[in-house]
């Protein structure tokens, strides 16, 4: 019987989701069809395009969850979301765990440990959607008390073409709305992060420096980072050594909070 009423609301609310098409009900109609699958505390969809500022399309958070989730986000800690991180074109449409995309020291970075943590959420999962012209739209469903069960992520992922299909129907054209911000394709984050730092005056990093800073800030380990860049662990070592005493700095949160100050400062 349960099942008979969840297999009825899905109907029910994916009709309306996609009665309300091309109109500002459909974001919010689209998270009702999908909590009536699997229920969840909070609902984000942002968009995406290179480097430029995220767009939060649609959230349901209150007015002080909302400056963590998303204008604390926008203002610099998105660059090393991993969402933000594997939705860059070209991407794979798809439903995943966070925990799933970050890097092997994700949790102990200071990403998470001081930007992250504020979120209060167990888990968050995400709808990544292609939508095409390099534009990817992600919509995350978390959850404050429990992590989704491997059913329930089962569940959300038979929803996946019914939701990429919708998304990119509602959503065709966004890329207009990254143009008309104003704004310019933003640099990679190596360039950001040595621009940063010329900012506030310590253009002291070499370009190998400001590669190791980026895989530190996105939590990567010394050997993960020695991997990617084809170079020993105890190399990677030593550079972060030199690293730390050229910005007179003595751990990886005076590291975090140097680059996101200097990142507003950089962009403004």
């Amino acid at each position: 019987m349960a099942l008979r009423q969840q297999y009825s609301d899905w109907v029910t609310t994916s009709a309306k989701a996609v009665e309300e098409l091309g109109t500002p009900g459909f974001p919010q109609a689209l998270s009702t069809a999908i909590r009536s699958v699997v229920p969840y505390e909070f609902t984000v969809i942002f968009a995406y395009h290179k480097d430029n500022e995220p767009i939060d399309l649609y959230d349901d958070f209150s007015a002080s969850k909302r400056k963590v989730m998303v204008d604390d986000y926008q203002e610099g800690p998105y660059l090393l979301d991993p969402f933000y991180l594997h939705s860059q074109a070209p991407t794979t449409t798809r439903l995943v765990r966070l925990r799933d995309l970050a890097p092997d020291r994700f949790y102990q970075a200071e990403y998470f440990r001081n930007y992250y943590v504020q979120t209060g959420l167990a888990e968050e999962i995400g709808f990544i959607v292609d939508i095409g012209d390099e534009v990817s739209v992600v919509i995350s469903a978390m959850r404050e008390t429990r992590v989704f069960s491997a059913k329930e992520f089962r569940d959300l992922e038979v929803l996946m073409p019914f939701v990429a299909a919708a998304t990119r129907q509602h959503w065709r054209g966004l890329i207009g709305q990254f143009s008309d911000s104003g704004e310019t394709p933003g640099e990679r984050l190596p360039q950001l992060i040595e621009h940063a730092f010329q900012s506030v005056g310590r253009n002291l990093l070499t370009a190998r420096e400001a590669e190791i800073v980026e895989f530190v800030l996105k939590g990567h380990s010394s050997e993960a980072t020695a991997r990617a860049l084809g170079i020993s662990s105890g190399t990677v070592r030593i550079h972060r050594r030199n690293i730390y005493a050229k910005l007179h700095i003595g751990s990886q949160g005076e590291l975090f909070s140097r680059f996101i100050s200097a990142l507003a400062d950089a962009t403004a």
